[in-house]
C-alpha cells in the first residue's frame, strides 16, 4: 500500500518510466444506464439531488411513502398520472413509442422540482447528465511534468477519463472526499482506477481556491498563459493536485515550473483493451517490455528519451503537419548514418539530466547527481556540433534542434550547453565525490582558499600523527608501542603493561586495559584537536558551498530542462531512425482521408522474434469503397498477426515513426479498437463471452467513420448459431449504420460471413492461403483475395500433438459432416439447421443385431420375416 502523498522514489522506478499522481473532479453525476426490455417492463427510477448524488427511492405525499414502480403496456400508452408533493399535484402524462425506445425518465429533486431529462445518444447509449464534464490533472515530481485537461459536456466523459487513466497508469488518484461515485477508498467505479485512491477535502477542488493556489505557485496574475483560464474543471483538478503536493512533499515544488493544458481531442484514442491487445508497452502474458511494440522501438540511450518515446507511443497524433515535422526529423538521422552513430555514441551513458535537475530544484540532489549534470553538459556542445554538420536544410536543422525558425534569433534557442553551469560544476565539485555530504571531499581543491588551508593543516597534522609511532618507539625503546584512534577516546599511545616502566614522564594516562595502558601527550592532544576540529569545519564549509552551488544551478533550471528536452527529442528521433534502418522500415505518407494502403507490410514484433526464416509480408487496402474486410483461413495461418500488424503500422505512422512495410499511405484514424483474444473477469462476475460482448458493444457505441476496427473471432464464445448470428449482425451494423462504416478487419472461422460480400457493397473477402501436400498442410501466411474454403482445424490439432486416436476420430466425424452437408466449405445462413454429431454416440441397435445375425441358420421364410421386422423398426 502506498502511503498517501508519498510517491515512489525515482531511484526505485524504472528509469524510463513515469510516476504520476492524478487529480480528478467530475461535475454532474454519471447516470446509471437505464435498461428497457419487452413492453410492460418497468423503468427503474433514477433520481439525483442537487449535488449530483443518487437519491434513495423517491417518496412523495406522506413521509416514507415510496413511489410505486410504474409499469405500462402497449407501446404509446400514456403513463397513468402519478401524484406527489402537494396532494393532488399530477405528473404530466409520459408517452413513448416503439418497443425498445428509451423512455426519457423524469427525475425529481428532494423538493419536487424536476431535473433535466436524461440525455441519450441516437443508439440508446447513455451519456452523462447535461452540464457534466471532468477535469483531470497529473504530475510527476521527479521530472517536473505537470499537465491538465478538461473533458467537457458532449463527450463521453467517463470513457475519456478511463482512457486517460489507462494511458497514465498513475500510482495514486486524488478526488473530492464527498464524491458520490466512491463506495470506499479502494472502490471507484471508473475502469483503470489505480489501487490507491485518496479522498481530499472538497473545498480544495473549489475553483477559486484552486485558481489562487496555481496563481500563487507560478507568481502569475492570470492563467491565460497556461492555456486554462477558461477551463474551470481543468483549473480545479490542477489546483487541488498542487495543494495536495504542497502538503505532502517536504522538499517543495519548485520543479513544477509550468503547467501544460492539453485536449484529449488532439490525440488518437486508445482504450485499455486496445493497449493490452496490441501489447504496446508490455506483453499480455509476461507484463514485460521485451516482446511488446515498445520493446522493438526503444533503442533510446537516455532515460528521458525513453520516457518521451513511451509517452508518444501512448498518444498518437491527429495532426498531419505535426506528424510530418516529426518524420522530417527521423528522416534527417535516417539519411545520415555516420552522424547518427556519432550522436548515439555521445548519448550512450549521458544519464538523466531531467531528473537530476529537478532534484537540484528540490534541494535534494546528491553530489553524484551534480557530477551527472556536469558530464551531460560536457556532451551538449558536442551534440550541437554534430547537428550543425547534418546534411539537411536549415529549416530541418532548426527542427532537429528544437528551434522556432520564425523567431528573430533562432540560433539562441538551440541546444544550450549551459556553459556557465558546466564551468561552475567543474570548479566546485570533485571528480569523484563521496555519495553523500556526510563524508568530506565533495568540493574540489582550489574552489575555496579557506577550505584549502584547513585541508593543508589537516594533512600536516595527520602526517605528524602517522610519524609519531616511529618517533616514540625510538624514544622509549618500546618496540610494541602503537598509536591508534577510536571515536570514544580519540588518539592514544598504547604501551603493554610489561613495558610500563619505560613510559616517559610526559605521558598522561588516558585508559587502562587488561594488558596495556593508553596514554596521551600534550603535543598529541594539540594535533588531535586540530584534526577533529578541522574535519568538523571542513564538513561545515563543504555543506555551505554545496548549497550555494545548488542555488546557482537552480536559477538555470529552466535552461537545463530545455536542454534535457532537446536531448530527449534527439535521442528519440535518432533511435527511431536506427530501428528503421536496422529493420528496413519506410517513411509513411500521411493524409486526412479514409484510405489505408499498405504494401508489403510486416508485423514489427513477430518479425524480430523470427529466427532462421523470413517474415511473409502482406498488403492491406482499406477505402470507403472497400471498408470492411472479412478475413478467413485456418488457425496458425497468421490471421491475428495480420490484424495486429495493420494496427501497429497505423499507430507507428501516427506517432511520427517509420513503418515496417515496402510503402504505406495512411489516412489518419481517430481511434483504434480491438477485440482480440479471450479472457474472463472473474472478480467482476463476467464470463469470457460476456467480456467479449461488452468490448464489442463499446466498439459499436463509440466507433466513427474515421476509426480502425480490429475484430478477431467475434461470437466464438457461444454456440455456433448464436455466434454466427452475432457476428453477422455486427458486420451489418458497421456497414449500414449512418455515419459509421469504419475501416474494419474482421477475422472469422464462420465461413458463412463471406456471403456478406455479395450482399453488402462495401464488404470484401480475403483469406490466408495454404498449400495442401498430400495429407499435410503448409501455411503460406499470405493474405490473398477471396474466401477460404476450409478451416483445416484437424490438421492444426495434429500439429498440436493431440493423440492419434483423437485425430483419426475427428477426421471420421469431419468426413461424415461434410458428406451430410453439415460441414461443407460454406453454408448459407438461410440453410436448414444441421444435426449435432456426438463424439460418444452409441452404435445403432439394429446394426448390432444385423451384425450378430446368422443368416445361414435361417429358413427362407424366417429370413424374410426377420427382414420385414427390421424394416418396420427402421420406419418407426
Amino acid at each position: 500500500m502506498v502511503t498517501p502523498g508519498t510517491l515512489v522514489e525515482p531511484g526505485l522506478l524504472p528509469e524510463k518510466a513515469n510516476n504520476y499522481l492524478v487529480a480528478l473532479v467530475i461535475e454532474g453525476a454519471p447516470l446509471t444506464p437505464q435498461s428497457w426490455g419487452e413492453p410492460g417492463t418497468p423503468l427503474t427510477p433514477q433520481t439525483w439531488g442537487e449535488d449530483g448524488a443518487p437519491l434513495t427511492p423517491q417518496s412523495w405525499g406522506e413521509p416514507g411513502t415510496p413511489l410505486t414502480p410504474q409499469s405500462w403496456g402497449e407501446p404509446g400508452a400514456p403513463l397513468t398520472p402519478q401524484t406527489w408533493g402537494e396532494p393532488g399535484a399530477p405528473l404530466t402524462p409520459q408517452t413513448w413509442g416503439e418497443p425498445g425506445t428509451p423512455l426519457a425518465p423524469q427525475p425529481w429533486r428532494e423538493d419536487g422540482a424536476p431535473l433535466a431529462p436524461q440525455p441519450w445518444r441516437e443508439d440508446g447509449a447513455p451519456r452523462t447528465r447535461g452540464g457534466g464534464g471532468a477535469g483531470l490533472a497529473y504530475a510527476d515530481i521527479s521530472t517536473g511534468e505537470f499537465a491538465t485537461t478538461e473533458i467537457v459536456d458532449g463527450a463521453d466523459v467517463l470513457r475519456r477519463i478511463s482512457e486517460e487513466l489507462a494511458r497514465l497508469a498513475p500510482a495514486e488518484l486524488l478526488f473530492p472526499a464527498k464524491d458520490p461515485r466512491r463506495a470506499t477508498n479502494t472502490q471507484y467505479p471508473i475502469p483503470n482506477t489505480p489501487s490507491h485512491v485518496t479522498p481530499y477535502a472538497n473545498w480544495r477542488f473549489e475553483e477559486e481556491t484552486a485558481r489562487q493556489a496555481l496563481l500563487t505557485h507560478f507568481g502569475a496574475s492570470s492563467l491565460s498563459g497556461y492555456g486554462c483560464e477558461d477551463q474551470p474543471l481543468a483549473i480545479r483538478a490542477a489546483g487541488a493536485l498542487l495543494q495536495y503536493l504542497e502538503e505532502t512533499q517536504k522538499d517543495g515544488l519548485a520543479q513544477l515550473s509550468g503547467l501544460r493544458t492539453y485536449s484529449t481531442a488532439e490525440f488518437m484514442t486508445l482504450d485499455q483493451a486496445t493497449r493490452r491487445n496490441l501489447e504496446l508497452t508490455e506483453t499480455i502474458r509476461g507484463g514485460t517490455a521485451p516482446g511488446s511494440l515498445l520493446g522493438v522501438l526503444d533503442a533510446t540511450l537516455t532515460p528521458m528519451g525513453g520516457r518521451l518515446l513511451r509517452r508518444r507511443l501512448s498518444q498518437p497524433l491527429l495532426d498531419v503537419a505535426a506528424l510530418n515535422r516529426r518524420l522530417d526529423r527521423v528522416e534527417a538521422w535516417y539519411n545520415d548514418a555516420p552522424h547518427r552513430a556519432e550522436l548515439r555514441g555521445i548519448l550512450r551513458g549521458l544519464g538523466d539530466l531531467e531528473r537530476w535537475t529537478n532534484r537540484v530544484v528540490q534541494g535534494i540532489a546528491l553530489p553524484r547527481d551534480l557530477v551527472g549534470i556536469r558530464e551531460a553538459l560536457g556532451r551538449a556542445e558536442a551534440i550541437r556540433a554534430i547537428v550543425e554538420r547534418l546534411s539537411v536544410d536549415e529549416g530541418i536543422r532548426y527542427q532537429v534542434l528544437g528551434i522556432d525558425a520564425q523567431s528573430p534569433n533562432p540560433n539562441t534557442q538551440s541546444l544550450d550547453p549551459c556553459s556557465d553551469i558546466a564551468a561552475l560544476l567543474a570548479q566546485a565539485i570533485a571528480d569523484e565525490p563521496p555519495a553523500t555530504l556526510a563524508n568530506s571531499g565533495v568540493i574540489r581543491a582550489g574552489f575555496s582558499t579557506e577550505l584549502d588551508g584547513i585541508h593543508l593543516a589537516t594533512r600536516d597534522a595527520r602526517a605528524w600523527i602517522a610519524n609519531l609511532e616511529g618517533v616514540e618507539r625510538k624514544r622509549t625503546g618500546v618496540k610494541s608501542l602503537k598509536v591508534g584512534y577510536n571515536k570514544v577516546f580519540g588518539y592514544y599511545i598504547e604501551v603493554t603493561t610489561a613495558n610500563a616502566t619505560l613510559v616517559p614522564a610526559d605521558y598522561i594516562r588516558k585508559q587502562t586495559l587488561v594488558n596495556a595502558e593508553r596514554y596521551i601527550t600534550p603535543e598529541l592532544k594539540e594535533y588531535e584537536a586540530l584534526v577533529l576540529n578541522a574535519e568538523e569545519r571542513i564538513l561545515e564549509l563543504e555543506g555551505q558551498f554545496y548549497r550555494q552551488v545548488l542555488a546557482q544551478i537552480a536559477t538555470a533550471a529552466a535552461r537545463l530542462l530545455a536542454t534535457a528536452a532537446v536531448v530527449a527529442e534527439l535521442d528519440v528521433f535518432a533511435a527511431l531512425a536506427e530501428v528503421a534502418e536496422a529493420n528496413r522500415y519506410v517513411r509513411p505518407i500521411l493524409a486526412d482521408n479514409a484510405v489505408i494502403d499498405i504494401q508489403g507490410g510486416r508485423h514489427p514484433v513477430v518479425e524480430k522474434l523470427l529466427t532462421g526464416e523470413p517474415f511473409t509480408p502482406n498488403d492491406a487496402h482499406l477505402t470507403p469503397e472497400n471498408a470492411i474486410v472479412i478475413l478467413t483461413g485456418p488457425n496458425m495461418s497468421g490471421k491475428s498477426s495480420y490484424l495486429r500488424q495493420v494496427a501497429h503500422i497505423v499507430l507507428l505512422a501516427q506517432i511520427g515513426a517509420y513503418v515496417p512495410a515496402d510503402a504505406a499511405r495512411i489516412g489518419l484514424v481517430d481511434r483504434i479498437f480491438t477485440r482480440i483474444g479471450a479472457s474472463d473477469e472473474i472478480a467482476r462476475g463476467q464470463s469470457t463471452f460476456m467480456v467479449e460482448m461488452v468490448e464489442t458493444a463499446n466498439i459499436l457505441h463509440h466507433a466513427t467513420s474515421r476509426s480502425l476496427l480490429i475484430l478477431d473471432e467475434i461470437g466464438r464464445g457461444t454456440s455456433t448459431y448464436d455466434g454466427l448470428a452475432i457476428a453477422w449482425a455486427v458486420v451489418e451494423y458497421i456497414h449500414n449504420h449512418p455515419g459509421l462504416r469504419a475501416k474494419t478487419l474482421f477475422a472469422t472461422h464462420y465461413h458463412e460471413l463471406t456471403d456478406l460480400a455479395e450482399r453488402l457493397p462495401h464488404v470484401v473477402n480475403f483469406n490466408v492461403a495454404v498449400a495442401e501436400q498430400g495429407d499435410t498442410v503448409v501455411f503460406l501466411h499470405k493474405v490473398v483475395p477471396g474466401a477460404a474454403d476450409r478451416s483445416y482445424g484437424v490438421h492444426v490439432a495434429q500439429l498440436a500433438g493431440l493423440p492419434k486416436p483423437v485425430v483419426a476420430r475427428a477426421q471420421e466425424i469431419l468426413a461424415d459432416l461434410e458428406a451430410s452437408g453439415a460441414a461443407g466449405p460454406r453454408r448459407s445462413v438461410a440453410a436448414p439447421a444441421i444435426h449435432q454429431l456426438s463424439l460418444f454416440s452409441r452404435e445403432d441397435p439394429i446394426i448390432v443385431e444385423l451384425r450378430s445375425l446368422d443368416v445361414n441358420s435361417l429358413s427362407p421364410l424366417a429370413a424374410l420375416n426377420k427382414l420385414y421386422e427390421l424394416q418396420q423398426r427402421v420406419k418407426e
